[in-house]
């Protein structure tokens, strides 16, 4: 078995989220939205400036997951209540995809902030993403499309899961 770890992200991993967001990004997405809103986005989200404020002034509490010492995965996870979570952002690189590592992963987050409900958006077309919620225990509370700038949408499924333990 594998060696994981999970590890709190702070602004010094900020180079080491954005590397692992363009590597994973670029396989992931680019059958489901264009080049141009990939490369607008991470630009958007993911740039030095982006992140530190995500991390420093909205909150957002960032991990990291580790295989072997090596860094495979990122997520984001922030409340302004200690009850009601929003998951940003769980992203692991492809070739750990459907090796149990997204559910130990989600797991732990739920565990270290025992939401009693998390709520996350999802591109309706991302369907890979859509089941993993679904098969743990997320429902869909409705359509949402977001206008996140330079003439792109974010077409979204808004998922939540309540009554955490």
């Amino acid at each position: 078995m594998e060696n994981m770890r999970f590890q709190l992200a702070n602004i010094q991993n900020i180079q080491e989220i954005r590397i692992l967001a363009e590597k994973i990004w670029n396989v992931h997405y680019i059958s489901i939205i264009s080049k141009e809103q990939i490369d607008f986005m991470l630009e958007k989200m993911y740039s030095k400036q982006s992140l530190f404020q995500q991390m420093t002034k909205e909150n957002h509490q960032f991990y990291l997951v580790f295989i072997n010492e090596i860094a495979v995965g990122y997520a984001s996870i922030s409340t302004n209540d200690g009850k009601q979570y929003f998951l940003h952002k769980l992203y692991l690189d492809i070739s750990h995809h459907k090796k149990g590592v997204g559910t130990q992963f989600l797991t732990f987050l739920e565990i270290q902030h025992t939401p009693e409900t998390l709520q996350l958006t999802v591109n309706r077309n991302n369907h890979k993403a859509i089941n993993f919620y679904l098969k743990h225990g997320f429902v869909i509370e409705k359509e949402a499309d977001f206008d996140i700038g330079n003439g792109f949408q974010m077409n979204d499924f808004v998922m939540i899961k309540n009554n955490l333990p």
